[in-house]
């Protein structure tokens, strides 16, 4: 049984607890909405960006000499695999999910025998996969320092998937994420990159279109340019689900902590009321042994 002395500094040591928790959860409120914003503003640019492409791609007539962004290399054997997660805690399961899925694809592409390369955006994302996964990491970038993730951290990370394709280190890029739904929901996500998807091809739009310059020339341009828009799309998707998961943990640890100083509030004015009646027996025992 815990003394009343050390009742007291839990009580204290859980409400400390719950006045962060709450800090945390207003502060998580507050950036969620410029988040929400910036992912919700992005998905119509990067949703064009892919139309265009498969435009262009239903235009080529010699699918041999197209860009092996779009075609691929012609075979299935490599895969990498970038995961996109966080650089802090304190979000729920956001970064599990995001593993989770991950992992799942890991598994299906090692049980078919093929070659898994890993590539990890944040810090949790390599802690966590790096206990199994360790050896297929190839590649590992994090944005600590960075108090807003920007184009250019997007950039970066598709020059580093580009300089790999180019040098014929896989034959497929898979990108890993969690899209905002709301608060409560952030789904997982599996978007294939390198080659562009042939379902989604099929669903291309039948408007036509006339290029200047040729297809393939505005393709050379355009898919390295989509890998970074692509990415960026995962990271603002990222930055709204991060600071939704973190407002809905945020607001459980704070109720938790709350039913938790209750308890403890219970039990402390039982401990001093038991005290005080033994106090006052040992008065009465005392004053009637004289």
């Amino acid at each position: 049984m815990p003394s009343l002395d050390d009742l007291k500094k839990r009580i204290k040591s859980v409400k400390s607890t719950q006045k962060i928790t709450k800090a945390m959860k207003m502060v998580a409120a507050a950036k969620l909405k410029r988040a929400q914003e910036s992912a919700e503003k992005g998905r119509p640019f990067s949703e064009k960006m892919n139309n265009i492409i498969l435009n262009l791609s239903n235009s080529i007539s010699d699918k041999d000499n197209a860009s092996k962004f779009l075609v691929g290399t012609g075979k299935d054997n490599t895969h990498l695999c970038v995961v996109i997660t966080a650089d802090r805690g304190l979000c729920g399961g956001f970064n599990t999910n995001i593993c989770r899925k991950a992992r799942s694809y890991f598994d299906k592409i090692l049980k078919e025998n093929k070659t898994l390369k890993v590539f990890t955006v944040g810090s949790k994302g390599y802690d966590q996969l790096k206990r199994i996964y360790g050896k297929y990491i190839v590649e590992k970038v994090n944005f600590k320092g960075f108090k807003k993730i920007t184009y250019k951290e997007a950039e970066h990370v598709g020059k580093i998937i580009i300089k790999l394709f180019n040098e014929s280190q896989f034959d497929v890029c898979k990108i890993f994420y969690n899209k905002f739904k709301n608060v409560i929901t952030q789904i997982p996500q599996e978007q294939q990159l390198i080659p562009i998807e042939s379902e989604k091809k099929e669903k291309a739009p039948d408007s036509f279109y006339e290029f200047e310059p040729e297809e393939n020339e505005i393709l050379n341009d355009l898919l390295p340019r989509n890998i970074s828009t692509q990415i960026f799309k995962a990271f603002l998707e990222n930055a709204a689900s991060e600071q939704g998961s973190r407002m809905t943990a945020m607001d459980n640890a704070t109720r938790n902590a709350g039913d938790l100083v209750d308890r403890l509030t219970i039990n402390y004015n039982r401990s001093r009321q038991a005290a005080i009646t033994k106090e006052l027996i040992e008065i009465i025992s005392g004053a009637e042994s004289l």
